[in-house]
């Protein structure tokens, strides 16, 4: 059969709000086939399939969306993680 899943991060090394980049990527057999970073602002894909979807998200809603991903979902997790890491460590 054929696996499809994404995966949704977010990655920062500061508690700095600017340092954090969200990223959404897209995989197919293993194989990660659209991703949207928040530096980027924007869907990159990374085969055939890839690139026609991320052109045509792009252009689409979806876009806008993600683009608030970062404030609405990273955000407000920071701070969570941050603590966390802490008292472990």
């Amino acid at each position: 059969g054929f696996l499809y899943y994404v995966v949704t991060s977010c990655e920062f090394n500061s508690s700095k709000l600017n340092d954090i980049e969200f990223t959404e990527s897209y995989y197919y057999n293993k194989l990660e086939i659209v991703r949207f970073s928040s530096s980027v602002g924007k869907y990159v894909g990374y085969t055939e399939f890839g690139i026609k979807n991320a052109e045509s998200w792009n252009n689409g809603p979806e876009v806008i969306t993600r683009r608030g991903e970062r404030e609405r979902y990273c955000f407000p997790n920071v701070g969570i993680d941050v603590e966390s890491a802490l008292t472990k460590s």
